[in-house]
């Protein structure tokens, strides 16, 4: 992953196979409020975003073009280039995946990891590498005992008493459903109040974004 700037509006990039994964900042403002700020940085057409109502569960939309659309749903897979796969976040997870299949950009809270959305999406697009962006670290994300015990068989160190580790949560998923190459930012939301929007900081309706979108594959 790399840092980039454009137009004042800082992000977070990597790239997958065939796929480019960006992860916003709050110098591009509240990407739910208004993404033009973010895609005129990018280079990107606002009308290719595709996104959806996030309520904390598995469901996945399945996409062929871009077009309009509030599904109730936690991700988005697409096939070809076009559109452009979006979630939001302030403090979960923005995790992207691609495989041979096509490429998926996730919201990941404990909610939708613990219904199976990243085994899921894994299986959607065939996936071989993912990328897990800025989010929650264990540094700032106490749980209650039921959240913890949803993670159990992971194994030991996804929790330390009442302390939640959301990335490591996540490597294993994603190890678990056969995905070989993982690459994580390892920043967390709530301690770099200058980079990102934090909904257990802050509260308040600031919203990054985790984008994905498959190239044009040129000969």
């Amino acid at each position: 992953m790399r840092w980039r700037e454009s137009e004042g509006v800082g992000w977070l990039e990597a790239e997958l196979p065939r796929t480019r994964v960006v992860f916003s900042t709050r110098s591009a403002g509240s990407v739910k409020a208004d993404p033009r700020p973010l895609a005129a940085a990018l280079g990107i057409d606002a009308g290719r975003i595709l996104s959806g109502r996030q309520v904390h569960g598995a469901e996945l939309a399945f996409h062929e073009k871009a077009g309009p659309g509030q599904l109730e749903v936690d991700g988005h897979v697409i096939r070809e280039p076009g559109p452009i796969a979006l979630v939001y976040t302030a403090d979960c997870l923005p995790v992207a995946l691609a495989g041979p299949e096509g490429a998926a950009m996730l919201h990941c809270g404990w909610r939708g990891m613990a219904a199976g959305i990243v085994a899921r999406g894994a299986e959607a697009v065939a996936a071989t590498h993912a990328v897990i962006g800025p989010g929650i670290g264990p540094c700032c994300y106490e749980v209650g005992e039921d959240v913890s015990s949803s993670f159990a068989r992971l194994g030991g160190g996804v929790a330390s008493g009442r302390m939640l580790d959301l990335p490591k949560v996540a490597r294993r998923l994603l190890r678990e459903a056969g995905v070989t190459d993982v690459e994580s930012a390892d920043l967390c939301t709530s301690c770099e109040e200058e980079l990102f929007f934090s909904h257990r900081r802050d509260g308040g309706a600031g919203r990054q974004a985790g984008l994905a979108w498959i190239e044009t594959e040129v000969d």
